[in-house]
């Protein structure tokens, strides 16, 4: 399954943003990649760069390539509310999101190596998907024989965020989908209006 899996750090110096968890190395180059560093002259960006931008960081966030999230934006326009918000719901009830979001596992890319070598089930069937979209009331859990992993007793130990959508148990390592989440519960730095300016286009 294509996905992309080159240098983290440096797309997320090109953001500027610690997209993909806690990076040093944007504290000490705290300036965009390429050949000439921060010597480089940019110009003003334009309106298209901007939104371009913007549906780039959306996309590495969340690990999605371009028809999948082309396809997830063509799904919030159709559903009622408002379709910035929808398209960032959907990206957040993703089962590989989820995992990460219940601190089984310490970053997205971990949480989606999880669910692809069965470590995750859904209402107690196994599920290897980590695009599989939850829905309201499924229940997320570890394998009997996969809760001893060290790499997610760490993250479980470690993790120090609750999301007001999700429920928890650290003890039997089993979640649960309170409800979909709202714009003001997903903490991510999005402007997902100036997506759906680029896609209105």
């Amino acid at each position: 399954m294509a996905r992309y899996t080159g240098p983290t750090s440096r797309i997320a110096r090109r953001f500027g943003e610690p997209i993909f968890g806690p990076d040093k190395a944007l504290q000490k180059k705290a300036y965009a990649p390429g050949q000439h560093g921060n010597q480089r002259r940019r110009g003003k960006q334009s309106d298209y760069g901007m939104q371009l931008m913007e549906k780039q960081k959306a996309k590495f966030t969340y690990g999605i390539l371009e028809k999948q999230f082309s396809n997830l934006f063509k799904e919030a326009l159709r559903r009622k509310g408002v379709t910035g918000e929808n398209l960032l719901q959907m990206c957040e009830m993703r089962l590989d999101n989820v995992v990460y979001r219940l601190g089984i596992a310490p970053t997205r890319r971990a949480a989606r190596q999880l669910v692809t070598h069965n470590h995750i089930t859904v209402n107690g069937k196994n599920i290897n998907i980590p695009s599989y979209a939850l829905k309201v009331g499924d229940i997320i859990s570890v394998r009997e024989r996969s809760k001893s992993l060290e790499v997610i007793s760490n993250s479980i130990a470690s993790n120090q965020s609750k999301m007001e959508w999700l429920e928890f148990n650290s003890e039997t390592k089993l979640g649960k989908v309170l409800s979909a989440p709202e714009r003001i519960q997903i903490p991510e730095n999005i402007k997902e209006q100036v997506i759906v300016e680029l896609y209105s286009k």
